[in-house]
């Protein structure tokens, strides 16, 4: 049953925010009582920091780790697997991260602990990303990678609220053609 809540948690979070998903619109999306929920769960919160740590898992990060492949290409395609993924939802989902953080992040300290926590995790494997691609003289830039993995991040969710917008993809070709073909170069 904490596996129901689990899914239909990420998914009522993730189609409609934090703010606009309630116990009980979980609990109906997972088919059980609301009072199961709280056998599960002491809040909210608390599930809203598990569906970030499931999120997390399907944030292609994976791609960063490729070995053969050069490292700006397994970034690109880091990002073009997020694009596709945020396109195949008719641009209607962003990211559970910037919407949490956009939604409750300045009033509930867990919840901005959890973001930041899973920025974190993003930014590290960004930055090892980076790292590489100018150890192997492929990224010319001599900027930190710590600095330019934070703006990545940043530039990315900006591009999702662009998207979410627009819809036209054009968000995600400023960040592409910036990101690649002016920064990391």
């Amino acid at each position: 049953m904490r596996e129901q809540i689990v899914d239909a948690a990420f998914e009522q979070f993730h189609r409609h925010g934090y703010n606009a998903c309630g116990v009980k619109l979980i609990t109906d999306s997972a088919g059980v009582p609301k009072g199961s929920f709280y056998n599960h769960f002491e809040s909210k919160e608390a599930l809203a920091l598990v569906v970030m740590d499931r999120y997390g898992e399907t944030r292609h990060l994976d791609e960063l780790r490729t070995p053969d492949t050069p490292p700006l290409t397994r970034l690109r395609n880091h990002f073009d697997a997020l694009a596709r993924d945020i396109v195949e939802f008719g641009y209607e989902r962003g990211c559970v991260y910037g919407n949490f953080s956009t939604e409750a992040a300045d009033h509930i300290p867990a919840i901005r602990d959890g973001v930041r926590a899973a920025f974190d995790l993003w930014a590290a494997a960004i930055t090892a990303t980076l790292r590489e691609a100018q150890e192997d003289g492929t990224l010319t830039n001599a900027q930190s990678p710590e600095t330019l993995a934070r703006f990545l991040l940043n530039a990315w969710e900006g591009a999702i609220v662009g998207e979410r917008a627009a819809k036209d993809g054009s968000s995600f070709a400023a960040f592409f053609t910036i990101a690649f073909e002016v920064v990391l170069h």
